[in-house]
């Protein structure tokens, strides 16, 4: 009880970590932190062993903390498994001396490896787990995690030297290391006497609910070459079968074979027997991501002797496309007594997939350029830099999902029932790019690719109906927020759904500020000058005077690297011109002249109104300017934006114009805004893209 003479601590000391009865070798590896995670969620005390110090043991306690783990029964080690020992300290290897259960997760996942750097990792470090599990006075099992072609014949280790020389030129140092390392363990173990578990895995792919993933090569790099148009024939035949499972139901897995295993040895295949043989998977997720499948197939036998710069295939991949098929039964059968089930594979493979192009396909989650998870080349490795999870995205939780909405597989994000704000993001970017103003706002938001932009597909719709799909779910009366281009459509809904919007915010509204030059009305023009453009002009067109954030800068990397994919660019240059007709523009300023909600207009220093804005007392004048800004406030100044974006939180019922002002019924009144109409931005004149 405190006391005045005792009160209590305001900083009390933690309490020590109970003495763990596993270690996992790898922890911060794809594999090993999920695995962690299953654990401790199990109520395990577990000793994660990483490399690289505290910086290793804070991401990894960052990321679980992130996914809910109770942290209170983990103990970090720093560990190296290229060392006899496992390179512990005395004092480690002492705290760890009441471990039962070790698992092996470490090893060097990349192909183009050197011999060395693969033996070492893969041989040397399976070796030294075993012979360090052998010293544990309490060992109840050793779980090694290898491969699923890997294991299938009887063990012989070692290899006469020729033979180790063959099957490494033939299979590539990755598959030939982690073949001896699997002999080596199983022979090894025999003869030390101590009880091993050999898992074969498949290929492991994103959690069943969320699709979070964390690993970018194998299958997901073929989906990445998918997106990105550049897949025009399958490798194989038709009846190619590259077996998946799900992330965190081989983390059950692996956390349940030390309760269910028993005897000197037991090898168990971890996948997915019903996934679709590859023609299939692939067509099921180009569905699903929107874009074309490939139907032509090349076999392995011609991709052999095709230039790899002709193939953009790495022939160590080329081993692992083949028919067989494998045998799950004991892994099951186990799966069974533990009470784990696949999860279904064509939701889980669409949820993997639509998660690797939230995660643009290993981008770094900070905000700054997408950058690749790659380990330091020559360096073995307990797995990838943790990187957090998508820019948006909610930790443990979907980054986002793609919805069929007036024809397009839509990329949607954010809160779908009850938002406070609807962001509506404009040429040439994606709905990133409301991430930075998101997190400033007091209500949470909904965000879309509006159709053929992004990581949506186009419509065979209108995007104002795109827009009435996308807002059907919504049951709260939202604050629109439309980006330039998106005004048609946000005024459209605005004026046929009244009751549903709140408040509409047009930044940049592109119909009230200058026509670009006519050779940017020119589609194949605009095209080329699209697709080529660099960050740094972008950036100077779009952003104003720098500079600029890492945030801002990555948002116009991303959108530099989707104008590359194919047809983005030319459905930009068509967007543009439609959107640049004099009617068009006309139309709009009529249906703001009668929106019959409460506007407020946004623009940047730089980028200013120079048509007058037509008369209606529900646009609340002036327009608001930005100080420093161009064309996307949202990305240069997102924090000025988002307070003007919360003054709008609370705003009342829809306005009757003409109960409140009489001119408002005068189609020829105007309202000036106080915006210079002389646009100053220097780089206007070089390419306007603004829409």
């Amino acid at each position: 009880m405190p006391s005045p003479t005792n009160p209590t601590p305001t900083n009390p000391t933690p309490s020590p970590t109970p003495p763990p009865t596993a270690l996992v070798l790898g922890a911060t590896g794809f594999i090993g932190r999920w695995l962690v995670l299953e654990l401790l969620s199990s109520g395990h005390t577990v000793a994660a062993a990483v490399r690289g110090g505290k910086k290793r043991d804070g991401e990894l306690r960052k990321w679980l903390g992130a996914h809910g783990a109770d942290e209170r029964g983990l103990l970090t080690v720093e560990a190296d498994i290229t060392r006899p020992g496992l390179g512990l300290s005395p004092a480690d290897d002492a705290h760890l001396t009441t471990v039962r259960d070790v698992f092996n997760a470490a090893a060097l996942y990349r192909f183009g490896l050197s011999r060395s750097e693969a033996h070492a990792a893969n041989v040397d470090g399976a070796l030294h787990a075993l012979h360090w599990a052998a010293t544990r006075p309490r060992l109840r099992r050793l779980v090694h995690i290898s491969g699923y072609r890997v294991g299938t014949g009887p063990a012989v280790f070692p290899l006469p030297p020729h033979e180790a020389d063959e099957r490494y030129a033939r299979l590539g140092a990755y598959e030939a290391s982690k073949l001896e390392g699997d002999a080596a363990v199983r022979v090894e173990a025999v003869r030390l006497g101590v009880p091993l578990t050999v898992v074969n895995p498949s290929s492991v792919i994103g959690h069943s609910v969320t699709g979070e993933a964390g690993q970018y090569i194998g299958l997901a790099s073929l989906v990445e070459q998918l997106w990105h148009g550049r897949l025009p024939a399958l490798p194989g035949s038709r009846r190619t079968f590259l077996p998946v499972v799900a992330i965190d139901h081989l983390a059950r897995f692996l956390a349940a074979v030390p309760e269910h295993d028993s005897g000197p040895l037991s090898v168990h295949a971890v996948l997915d027997p019903t996934t679709p043989d590859l023609p299939e998977l692939v067509a099921l997720v180009a569905a699903h991501l929107g874009v074309r499948a490939p139907r032509r197939l090349i076999p392995t036998t011609v991709l052999r002797r095709l230039p790899r710069a002709l193939t953009r295939t790495d022939p160590e991949t080329l081993s692992f496309i083949s028919e067989d098929r494998y045998d799950t039964s004991s892994a099951e059968q186990l799966a069974e007594a533990a009470g784990i089930g696949h999860p279904p594979v064509e939701d889980l493979l669409r949820r993997w997939a639509g998660r690797l192009v939230a995660d643009r396909f290993g981008a770094a989650a900070t905000g700054a350029e997408p950058t690749r998870a790659e380990p330091t080349r020559g360096k073995p490795f307990d797995g990838e830099p943790i990187s957090a999870v998508a820019v948006g995205a909610v930790p443990g939780r979907p980054a986002g999902s793609f919805v069929g909405l007036a024809g397009s597989r839509s990329y949607v994000t954010g809160e779908r029932e009850a938002p406070g704000y609807v962001l509506l993001h404009g040429l040439p970017f994606d709905s990133t790019g409301w991430h930075a103003v998101v997190g400033h706002l007091p209500a949470p938001s909904l965000l879309a690719d509006l159709p053929g932009l992004g990581r949506s597909s186009p419509a065979t719709g209108s995007t104002s109906q795109w827009l009435t799909d996308l807002l059907a779910p919504v049951r709260s009366r939202p604050v629109i927020v439309a980006h330039s281009a998106a005004a048609g459509p946000a005024l459209a809904y605005a004026a046929a759904h009244p009751e549903r919007v709140s408040a509409l915010v047009l930044v940049a509204p592109y119909f009230l500020q200058p026509r670009p030059r006519r050779a940017v009305r020119t589609v194949p023009i605009t095209a080329t000058v699209l697709r080529r453009a660099s960050a740094g002009f972008l950036a100077g067109a779009l952003l104003g005077p720098g500079p600029h954030s890492a945030e801002a800068e990555a948002r116009v990397s991303a959108a530099v690297l989707g104008l590359r994919r194919p047809g983005v660019a030319g459905r930009t240059a068509r967007r543009l011109r439609s959107l640049q007709r004099p009617l068009e523009r006309s139309k709009l300023s009529d249906l703001l002249r009668s929106c019959p909600v409460p506007v407020r207009l946004v623009v940047g220093e730089y980028d200013p109104l120079t048509v007058a804005v037509p008369a209606n007392p529900a646009i609340t004048l002036p327009a608001v300017t930005v100080p420093g800004a161009g064309h996307h406030p949202q990305l240069s100044h997102p924090d000025r934006l988002a307070e003007v974006l919360a003054e709008l939180t609370n705003l009342a019922a829809p306005v009757d114009p003409s109960a409140t002002d009489p001119s408002a019924t005068d189609p020829t009144s105007t309202n000036p805004t106080s915006t210079d109409p002389t646009s100053t931005d220097p780089t206007a004149a070089r390419l306007d893209v603004r829409p």
